[in-house]
């Protein structure tokens, strides 16, 4: 093929005239098509990927971005309606910050900007109009922030004030986020964004801020219907903990006892989160030696000379022996004497005696613990190995190990039988667990192999094409354009080299039968058809001029 190119070539110019105009058409066109295709694939190859710079895009942000684009020349192509623009996707970043240092895309909302162009004489209200706007749209904005939100927008009800303080009103807040596709919001984030609201609002209350989603869910608290229901995550978040934390102690205890896979531990922990406050005021008497007069009365009357009192004899000049109140007796003693014939005189005493009291004042903690349970489940041991070397049917656990686990697991958990603690220790064999293993992603699925094939197939199109384009088109216009001596000179060529390769004997004969040369004839038909065609076409031709 390179031969006949290299002796057709330099003869094309000088024998242009020679050939036909149906010829001079179809070379010319074939060549121009060969190009053209060659130029398209050429262009289709080096045409930069287009990437995505915006979307979900409103029309004046749009519009917007656009005419800055066209300022710039650059290309750019329009998706999805309109609410996305592309460009080529090494300039994606660029251009963000380039259009993000003009202030686009605003997003369809209005800022503090609103408030740099005041006109002269404008109205309070309308000044307050304003400022609302921008409050409302810097709210917006900065809850956009947020990886999991897509839009949000912010409605702020502030009353007007008054000086009457039964006639005040309180401000309120709606939010409306749009999330990210397969993205939610955590509770964290709802009281961050509610918190976020309400400072930025005088007097703004937390409980006054509503947050809903696209699909109009509401996200916020309702604050009555938990005070009603007397539900709090972080009491429940709690709870779990707390459970997490003495399974984790039993795990540590049964791991090294029996194996890692050879138990199941479940515990469920109940939790008192009441508030209990108890005041407790409790009397006794006094023991004897303790006793205290509270109060002490004496009361004497009478004329004349007080009587002897006391026991007549060496007793009374004795100290007298402190006085002592029964246990059961009232704390109230009196005493009196009348008078003798010396005269007429009384005496009367009252001794109160003081109480022991004791005042007890008790205040529960929040969050303590009224009961465990706790369940385990021991897995069976394999067995001996039998005369065959395999392993023997599974053996369960004896009761002195299970009384030995439950006894390290009361230990672990604190268990106490008076707090209504309860521990259930059994035997049975356990499923093994799955492994949970990742699914292998498909081949054609791999985003490394996807890219690598379109880099590679793209250039093998490029050659198959050219291939294509060679055999198909080239080639065939240079055998026609080719004149007819060089044509007739290749017919000889081909026979000289079909003579050369046919089998030779030890003498060649001089003249060649009938046979052989339909033979010959034959094999170069098979290897030059085109160029047999053409002969065909000649003599046929030649005939019918005849």
């Amino acid at each position: 093929m390179a031969e006949t190119t290299s002796a057709v070539l330099p003869f094309l110019p000088a024998q242009w005239t020679q050939l036909s105009n149906r010829q001079k058409l179809g070379l010319l066109g074939g060549i121009a098509l060969a190009l053209a295709l060659i130029v398209a694939a050429w262009l289709w190859l080096r045409a930069p990927s287009y990437g995505v710079l915006f979307s979900n895009l409103s029309e004046a942000d749009g519009g917007q971005i656009v005419a800055a684009l066209e300022q710039q020349n650059i290309p750019y192509k329009l998706g999805h309606g309109g609410s996305s623009i592309l460009v080529p996707a090494e300039r994606v970043h660029d251009l963000r910050l380039r259009l993000a240092a003009q202030g686009l895309p605003k997003g369809g909302l209005v800022g503090f900007e609103v408030m740099e162009n005041q006109k002269l004489g404008i109205s309070q209200f309308a000044e307050q109009i304003n400022y609302q706007r921008a409050l409302e749209g810097e709210l917006s904005r900065t809850i956009q922030t947020l990886s999991a939100v897509r839009a949000a927008r912010v409605h702020l009800a502030i009353p007007k004030q008054t000086a009457f303080l039964r006639d005040e009103i309180k401000p309120s807040a709606s939010v409306v986020v749009g999330l990210q596709p397969g993205r939610t919001l955590d509770p964290i984030q709802i009281a961050g964004i509610v918190h976020l609201v309400s400072s930025s609002v005088p007097q703004l209350s937390p409980a006054n801020v509503s947050i809903i989603d696209q699909d109009g869910k509401l996200l916020s608290p309702a604050p009555d219907k938990n005070r009603l229901a007397g539900l709090d995550a972080s009491q429940i978040a709690y709870v779990r903990d707390l459970e997490k934390r003495y399974l984790e102690r039993v795990d540590d205890l049964l791991v090294a006892l029996v194996g890692k896979d050879n138990f199941r531990a479940q515990l469920t922990a109940d939790v008192d989160f009441s508030h209990v406050e108890q005041v407790e005021e409790s009397y006794q008497p006094n023991p004897a030696p303790k006793t205290a007069i509270r109060s002490q009365q004496t009361q004497e009357s009478g004329s004349g000379n007080p009587p002897a009192m006391g026991v007549p004899g060496a007793l009374t000049n004795q100290p007298p022996v402190p006085a002592t109140a029964p246990l059961t007796a009232p704390p109230v003693a009196s005493a009196g004497a009348t008078g003798t014939a010396a005269g007429n005189y009384s005496r009367n005493a009252t001794i109160n005696y003081e109480l022991d009291k004791t005042v007890r004042h008790v205040r529960g903690v929040p969050g303590s613990i009224k009961r465990l349970s706790l369940a385990i489940v021991v897995n069976h041991r394999p067995g001996p190995p039998g005369k065959d070397g395999k392993p023997g049917k599974p053996v369960p656990p004896s009761a002195e190990e299970l009384k030995r686990i439950e006894e390290l697991a009361k230990q672990a958990v604190g268990f106490d039988e008076k707090r209504g603690d309860t521990i259930s220790v059994a035997a049975a064999p356990l499923t093994p667990k799955e492994a949970e293993t990742l699914p292998e992603l498909p081949l054609w699925k791999d985003p490394f192999v996807l890219a690598f094939a379109k880099d590679v197939g793209q250039y093998l199109l490029l050659g198959l094409l050219a291939l294509l384009l060679w055999f198909k088109l080239v080639k065939p216009l240079l055998s026609m354009a080719q004149p007819p001596g060089e044509r007739e000179k290749a017919e000889e060529e081909a026979v000289a080299a079909a003579e050369e390769k046919a089998p030779q004997t030890g003498e060649q004969p001089l003249v060649k039968s009938f046979e052989d040369r339909l033979k010959e004839a034959r094999e170069l038909a098979q290897k030059e058809p085109k160029l047999v065609a053409e002969l065909i076409k000649e003599w046929m031709g030649a005939n019918a001029n005849a």
